[in-house]
């Protein structure tokens, strides 16, 4: 395999890593805020111990990777993976971030589940893990923060142009 080949696999490996991390959760809060206030969609934050913390793990199976919360989430949140992994590699930026955030919403234990309105407003906080699969999940979240409603169809142009009446003299 040439130079040139295993350079572009690289490259293209990182691209995939970075603009589809983790199935559609962001890892840049810049990012997914800026996202968030774009859509009009809540920010989903996910603080976790991916590779260390079973009630993580066991949240991530039941719940956030089941068909169910996937659709829900893709058209009503903003999903922010913040991790705190003890083995998987993690850049000192993404690390310093995760850290800042922590502190900055107080999170003191895994997994801590917070949805934030588009301008960071706290509207749900849950610790700990609980059982019952997504359907009772979406629920709570829900009952805080209902659906994002689709946009309105836009109007046609021809409404707002005036249009001469024959009739008219």
């Amino acid at each position: 395999m040439s130079k040139s080949s295993i350079l572009a696999a690289f490259v293209g490996l990182f691209l995939v890593s970075v603009l589809h991390a983790d199935d559609g959760w962001y890892t840049d809060y810049s990012q997914a805020k800026a996202a968030a206030q774009a859509q009009g969609k809540p920010l989903f934050l996910d603080f976790t111990g991916s590779d260390w913390c079973g009630w993580c793990m066991k949240f991530d199976k039941e719940v956030f990777s089941t068909p169910q919360f996937k659709a829900y989430a893709q058209d009503n949140l903003i999903l922010v993976k913040l991790d705190f992994p003890q083995q998987k590699p993690q850049s000192a930026a993404e690390k310093s971030q995760n850290a800042e955030l922590q502190q900055q919403y107080g999170v003191h234990g895994f997994p801590t589940l917070m949805l934030l309105s588009s301008n960071e407003k706290e509207l749900f906080r849950q610790g700990g893990y609980t059982d019952g699969g997504p359907e009772p999940f979406i629920a709570k979240l829900r009952q805080v923060a209902p659906p994002v409603a689709p946009p309105a169809p836009a109007a046609p142009d021809d409404i707002f142009t005036p249009k001469p009446n024959p009739d008219f003299k």
